[in-house]
């Protein structure tokens, strides 16, 4: 004799059961959130009191069709104690970008405060929080990609363990909580050993994946402190690309709060 099949005996099995399924969603959720919060306080412990350093680049712009441009540029950094670094970029090369000045103060909670001086039209021209995702000077880079990275800036979601490149990696989704970041989430891989960035997915408002951030030549300062020599830009919807290369970086070098006032940038040589 067949058994019969009892409809409310496994409709009250399965009301049962969908409890525990959620709680232990749930759960899961708050394991991946408390572990990528916590790799992502390693990272930024591991970067933390290195004061202030001066770096010169070479900025190359390539487009689909394989056109190339190149320019040259200074960036000076400063460490700021209880808030977001402190950035100033001033091109030298070629002539049409000569003397343009990028100055950015990040901040751990509130808006970015971003200055642009074009020296053609002879002002300083801010950066509005809504335009932060806009293209850096033509490059692949969007402003709020030259912002610190602080732990306030994102949620965070360990997503598992990977190889990468033959290296060891954690990876996380890091969920920006700025209502005008252009991005609805980034995906990092980093090193087990240094908790240094590999590379960065970066997905649009409508969850495309829109860039791709590949960190290479990397470079240890003060006999603690990273950083990659070279930094590639894709552009995986328009086929641009932008590289950036360091030639040269000091560190402690004596750069002040002084050195980074937006009353300067008109100065700047």
């Amino acid at each position: 004799m067949k058994a019969r099949f009892d409809i409310k005996k496994w409709a009250t099995l399965a009301l049962i059961a969908m409890p525990l399924v959620t709680a232990s969603s749930i759960s899961y959720a708050q394991d991946a959130a408390a572990r990528g919060l916590e790799i992502a306080q390693e990272r930024k412990a591991r970067d933390t009191g290195w004061g202030d350093s001066q770096s010169t680049l070479t900025m190359l712009l390539q487009n689909a069709q394989g056109e190339s441009s190149v320019r040259k540029l200074r960036i000076s950094s400063l460490e700021v104690e209880d808030d977001g670094d402190k950035g100033l970029t001033v091109f030298d090369e070629p002539r049409d970008v000569k003397g343009s000045a990028f100055l950015n103060h990040s901040h751990i909670t509130d808006a970015d405060d971003q200055w642009l001086y074009l020296p053609a039209l002879k002002r300083v021209k801010r950066i509005a929080s809504r335009n932060k995702s806009g293209p850096f000077m033509g490059s692949e880079f969007a402003y709020e990609d030259l912002s610190s990275f602080e732990l306030e800036k994102y949620e965070f979601t360990y997503l598992g363990d990977e190889t990468f490149e033959g290296e060891a990696t954690y990876v996380l989704e890091q969920v920006p909580t700025d209502e005008f970041s252009g991005y609805t989430r980034q995906k990092v891989w980093l090193d087990q050993a240094h908790y240094r960035p590999l590379k960065v997915e970066f997905y649009d408002r409508k969850d495309q994946l829109l860039k791709t951030l590949d960190f290479n030549a990397y470079q240890q300062y003060l006999g603690q402190f990273w950083r990659a020599h070279e930094m590639v830009m894709t552009n995986h919807q328009t086929g641009k690309m932008t590289t950036l290369t360091t030639h040269e970086m000091q560190f402690q070098t004596g750069l002040e709060d002084r050195d980074f006032r937006k009353d300067n940038l008109k100065r700047i040589r």
